[in-house]
C-alpha cells in the first residue's frame, strides 16, 4: 500500500476479483490505472492513528505475463504506484499524543506477486483456449512488497512503509457459467521497521484475510462481480511496549470489467469500510485501462 492504502493496493485490505483464472499462455498485459481514497486510511492500518481525515489520488502502472509452470497456468505481475495525500490524523504513542497534518506525494512501495493455478488450469495457447471450459481452479500467490518509495522516519504518515512484507495466498474458484464464486484466504507477514517516527523499532504480527467474491458473466465478455474481504491480527509493538492495535475490519466492494476491443479493456472499482476495529474506515473508487498482447493475439 503506498500513503493510505492505493490501487495496487497492500493487498491485505485489497479486494481482488478473477485472481484465479485461466489465461492463454504467453499473453502480455499492461495496466495504467488512478484510484481516489477518502477517509481513515494509512499505509499502515495498524499504526496509532485516531480522527484521520485524509484524502489520496494514486496512479499506478503494472505488467503481468503469464506462464506455463509444470503444466498449469501462471502469472507473474509487477506494479509501481505513485501516490498524492493530503490529510490530518491525531496518534497516541506511548507517553505522548501526537497531532500531524501533511501534504506529500512520490512512489509507493513496488509489488512483484507470483500466481500458480495448480489444478483445473491447464497451459493452453490462445487456439486450444477457445474450447476450455472452467469446473474447479484451485491456485496460490505470493505477493511480496519491496520498499523503495520516499520515508520519512520524523513522520507518522508516509508514502511508503519502511519494511518487507510476504503475502502467502490460496484460493479456490467454481464455475457454475455464467456465474463463478471465488474463495482465498491469505496471511501477510512483516519485517520490523527501525526507524518509525523518530529512529524507533516497530513490529507487527501477521495479518489474515480472507475474501469472497461472486462474479457474473455478461454477455460480448462483460463481467461484473460483488466483493467482500474480512481481515484480522496485525497487533504491533513499538519498542519493548506491550503489543497494541488488533484489528478485526471487513470491506465491500464491487467491480465491473468492460472489453473496448479484443486488446483493450476497462475495470471499474470501489469498496467501502463496512466495520472496522482500527483502521479500515475508508472509501475508494478507482478505474485502469489494460491493454494485452502476444501469445497469438
Amino acid at each position: 500500500m503506498c500513503l493510505l492504502a492505493c490501487a495496487a493496493s497492500a493487498r491485505a485490505q485489497s479486494l481482488e476479483p478473477r485472481a484465479y483464472s485461466n489465461t492463454p499462455v504467453g499473453m502480455n498485459f499492461a495496466i495504467a490505472g488512478y484510484a481516489y481514497q477518502n477517509g481513515d486510511v494509512a499505509s499502515d492500518a495498524s499504526l496509532p492513528l485516531q480522527n484521520a481525515k485524509v484524502q489520496v489520488h494514486t496512479g499506478f502502472l503494472a505488467y503481468a505475463r503469464s506462464l506455463d509452470v509444470l503444466g498449469q497456468a501462471a502469472k507473474l505481475e509487477l506494479v509501481l504506484p505513485y501516490a498524492g495525500a493530503l490529510g490530518a490524523a491525531d496518534a497516541q504513542l506511548p507517553g505522548q499524543t501526537v497531532h500531524e497534518s501533511r501534504d506529500v506525494d512520490g512512489f509507493g512501495d513496488a509489488q512483484m506477486r507470483f500466481s500458480w493455478n495448480f489444478y483445473g488450469a491447464p497451459a493452453l495457447s490462445l487456439e486450444d483456449f477457445d474450447q476450455y471450459e472452467q469446473d474447479v481452479i484451485i491456485g496460490t500467490s505470493l505477493l511480496v512488497t519491496v520498499p523503495l518509495s520516499q520515508y520519512d522516519g520524523d513522520k507518522l504518515l508516509n508514502i511508503g512503509t519502511h519494511r518487507w512484507s510476504f503475502k502467502p495466498e490460496l484460493g479456490i474458484s467454481k464455475s457454475w457459467a455464467p456465474f463463478i464464486l471465488e474463495l482465498s484466504v491469505a496471511g501477510t507477514f512483516y519485517t520490523e521497521n527501525h526507524d518509525f517516527f523518530h529512529g524507533n523499532d516497530r513490529q507487527q504480527s501477521p495479518l489474515g484475510a480472507a475474501q469472497l467474491h461472486g462474479i457474473y458473466a455478461f454477455r460480448r465478455g462483460i463481467w461484473g462481480s460483488l466483493d467482500f474481504t474480512y481481515y484480522v491480527g496485525g497487533r504491533t509493538q513499538l519498542n519493548d511496549h506491550p503489543a497494541t492495535g488488533l484489528q478485526s475490519n471487513t470491506r465491500l466492494g464491487g467491480t465491473l470489467a468492460i472489453p473496448v476491443n479484443k486488446y483493450n479493456s476497462i475495470k471499474l472499482y470501489g469498496s467501502t469500510g463496512v466495520s472496522a476495529r482500527a483502521g479500515g474506515r475508508f472509501d475508494t473508487i478507482g478505474a485502469a485501462w489494460q491493454v494485452r498482447w502476444g501469445g497469438g493475439l
